[in-house]
């Protein structure tokens, strides 16, 4: 017989799915069969599939341990995973700001946000999540792991945030669907700009609709507005900040190439030529985009939090290379 006690992370959750994360091995039929014929038990009581549980709840599996937990886990090194790692996992990021709930951080260029095909160095994820063990955070099998509530391309610097509880990253989850985060960010531009701020507003191709989604329904075009104001100006390129009303794939590499000022070392959305001679005469070995900004409520809290991380190094040192006087004013 196996027991479990509802944590306060996991509680919320449905009966079924509580047990799917914690008896990965048995079968989905065979596991709402153990369900249904009173084998398993919710604070001594017959539980139920759509049961949702509380914290403290204690559930009860009866039935041969061995079989219900399966093999025991292999000690080889997996991707994504905090756990018997063949090598220790370093810390590339800059902790902003950290609390029981939130782990905000200043996150490098070339650094992927999650695994994913072709990703061969450690994600934010793995480095999230091993910083937090080595804070003495237990990743227990079948509770919520820390994960970011937002994504910013692999290229892209700046501020991230790593909901540390379920709780939490419902709440993020919520606001980054509803748009409630400010966001601002710095941008390199090619080209000078005739006035000091404007507006895009042009649909964008759905970056993953499948080849089938295509044929069938044609390619999809989404809504996407990015707002710019130029912060200063040089000879063949300007500094801009940048705010989003919309959140898609690439959205102001993507746009500001469409209107002809591509992002400076933009190696898939921008000018390639330009982005040689970016290189060799401004030293910029990188693509010029960083988040720099974030605001929004605290998800459990309801402080406001805003979120600053300062302009890297290399981007700062390129600025008087390209003809550009900037100095950093707080949002």
């Amino acid at each position: 017989m196996l027991e479990f006690k509802v944590t306060a992370d996991a509680a919320g959750q449905r009966l079924d799915k509580f047990l799917r994360k914690r008896l990965e091995t048995v079968p989905l039929s065979h596991l709402y069969k153990m369900v249904r014929t009173k084998k398993v038990r919710v604070n001594g009581a017959r539980g139920d599939i759509a049961q949702l549980l509380n914290e403290g709840d204690v559930i009860t599996v009866r039935g041969p341990e061995a079989q219900l937990q399966g093999p025991p886990p292999s000690a080889e090194f997996k991707a994504g995973s905090v756990h018997a790692k063949a090598r220790p996992v370093q810390q590339d990021f800059h902790v902003i700001y950290e609390d029981e709930h939130l782990l905000i951080v200043d996150k490098p260029a070339g650094m992927a946000v999650h695994p994913g095909s072709g990703i061969e160095h450690d994600t934010l994820v793995d480095q999230a999540r091993a910083y937090l063990e080595r804070q003495g955070l237990v990743l227990q099998p079948g509770e919520y792991k820390p994960s970011p509530a937002h994504r910013l391309d692999r290229e892209t610097s700046g501020v991230v945030i790593v909901a540390k509880t379920r709780q939490a990253m419902v709440k993020l989850t919520e606001q980054f669907t509803e748009g409630v985060p400010q966001k601002k960010y710095l941008a390199l531009a090619k080209g000078r700009f005739q006035k000091d701020r404007g507006t895009i507003e042009l649909r964008l191709a759905e970056h993953q609709q499948s080849a089938q989604s295509k044929s069938t329904r044609g390619v999809n075009m989404q809504e996407a507005v990015t707002h710019w104001v130029r912060l200063a100006g040089g000879p063949e390129s300007s500094l801009l900040e940048l705010t989003i009303e919309t959140g898609r794939t690439h959205q102001i590499r993507r746009h500001l190439a469409a209107i002809g000022h591509p992002v400076a070392g933009d190696g898939k959305h921008g000018d390639f030529p330009f982005n040689r001679h970016v290189k060799a005469r401004y030293g910029l070995k990188r693509m010029f985009l960083h988040s720099a900004y974030l605001a929004l409520p605290h998800p459990i809290t309801g402080k406001r939090l805003q979120l600053q991380a300062p302009l890297p190094k290399e981007l700062v040192e390129a600025l008087p290379r390209a003809g550009i006087e900037w100095a950093p004013r707080k949002p």
